[in-house]
């Protein structure tokens, strides 16, 4: 496959040392296409085949998620040298699909089942609360008039019940307030690897990005920052790229690519 010479430059080091290269990676917008139904999200074709040539060649691989881990394992599990982390870093899921749940977030379960019930019982029709039990999704992208609905009930909810309230695409989130985010993972993974990249496509990615940077200037990390970009995704996200792909399929090219170069 022939690359760009931007991935070639940039990923060069990357090629030189698998050895010492963290390949991490996002799933809804990144490896999977954005649908209306959370539920319905799959891998693109190609996405677990790449993966897992990826897993057989560099350090770490990971898919870093805010998606529940049972369903990363659904649709990822098994595949060797692949890391499963779900809930924004609240849970990772072992080689054997057993998943681990960090204490902080775990007791926040019941306060995401309340608030959850609440907001379905009133929603306005076309309005998604997705309960991701760890945390919750109020998604507007098939009611677009209930957009401003969501953001008063979320500022309410999140004032009630001290949950804290993330944008998203088309969305609001709903999740406990712990120090604990997709950068907190890329810095856990990451650390010791002398290259590391992560790829994201929305405002929950930014802080991957930010954890990059600051192995970039505190380790001498080679980091390299890739958005996959399409008509939805926030502009801060591309602006704060190494990178930048056309959406999931670009994305996908990209590690396609990572895993054949020779």
């Amino acid at each position: 496959m022939t690359a760009p010479p931007e991935w070639a430059a940039r990923f060069a080091p990357f090629l030189a040392d698998r050895a010492g290269s963290a390949v991490l990676t996002d799933f809804d917008g990144t490896l999977a296409a954005i649908v209306a139904d959370p539920a319905t999200a799959r891998p693109l074709p190609g996405a677990r085949e790449a993966l897992t040539d990826l897993g057989r060649q560099f350090a770490t691989v990971a898919v870093i998620s805010g998606r529940p881990a049972s369903f990363l394992v659904d649709q990822l599990g098994g595949i060797a040298g692949v890391r499963l982390v779900g809930s924004y870093g609240a849970e990772w899921a072992g080689a054997d699909g057993f998943i681990t749940t960090d204490p902080t977030v775990d007791r926040w379960r019941s306060v995401v089942a309340e608030v959850a019930a609440r907001l379905a019982a009133d929603a306005p029709a076309g309005a998604l609360v997705e309960n991701k039990a760890l945390s919750l999704t109020l998604h507007w992208r098939r009611a677009p008039e209930a957009e401003r609905w969501i953001a008063n009930a979320a500022a309410v909810e999140s004032e009630r019940s001290g949950l804290v309230v993330h944008e998203g695409r088309q969305s609001v989130e709903l999740r406990p307030p712990v120090p604990i985010d997709k950068g907190s993972v890329v810095e856990q993974l990451a650390r010791g690897a002398r290259c590391a990249c992560y790829l994201g496509d929305d405002v929950g990615d930014l802080p991957g990005f930010a954890a990059l940077d600051r192995l970039a200037t505190g380790a001498g990390t080679t980091a390299v920052k890739v958005a996959a970009v399409d008509q939805e995704c926030p502009p801060e996200v591309a602006a704060s790229a190494d990178v930048i792909v056309e959406g999931p399929p670009g994305a996908l090219r990209l590690l396609q690519w990572l895993a054949q170069a020779a």
